[in-house]
């Protein structure tokens, strides 16, 4: 029997089934950093490309509705709310998501999936100033209710 929660008995890919579980209310928040130049950071407002962090926030929040179809037996959930706030920092980009749901299972890949989003759209809409970007992405809390 393995103790992976998406391999049955058999070995194979399964969605887990949450089927028996209490909807309850849930939570998650999800971090990112862009690092980037401080040329880059300066520019930010200015890019060739447009208000990268306007169109990052939207992207992370539309990231977050679609987790499901993006990650492979990720269970589609009605959120309740997406937020996804950006801070310009001095080393780069400071993102910050949450999702909100009353469900069965977590909201912690929404979370992700909006942070890592944002942040890639950062990324591609300054790539042209600053090829020495890098960015992380981490899980901060998981919460229910």
């Amino acid at each position: 029997m393995s103790e992976l929660s998406h391999v049955d008995e058999t070995g194979a890919v399964r969605m887990v089934d949450v089927g028996a579980k209490p909807a309850v209310r849930r939570r998650a928040v999800a971090r990112a950093v862009v690092r980037m130049a401080p040329a880059t950071v300066a520019q930010l407002g200015n890019l060739p490309k447009g208000d990268a962090l306007t169109t990052a926030q939207i992207a992370g929040i539309m990231a977050a509705k679609r987790t499901s179809e993006l990650v492979p037996l990720c269970h589609p959930l009605p959120l309740t709310h997406v937020g996804v706030e950006l801070r310009v920092a001095e080393e780069g980009v400071e993102i910050s998501a949450s999702a909100e749901t009353t469900a069965q299972t977590g909201v912690e890949m929404e979370a992700l999936t909006a942070a890592a989003v944002a942040a890639l759209t950062v990324y591609d809409m300054a790539k042209a100033v600053d090829k020495g970007m890098s960015f992380e992405v981490e899980l901060v809390a998981k919460e229910k209710e």
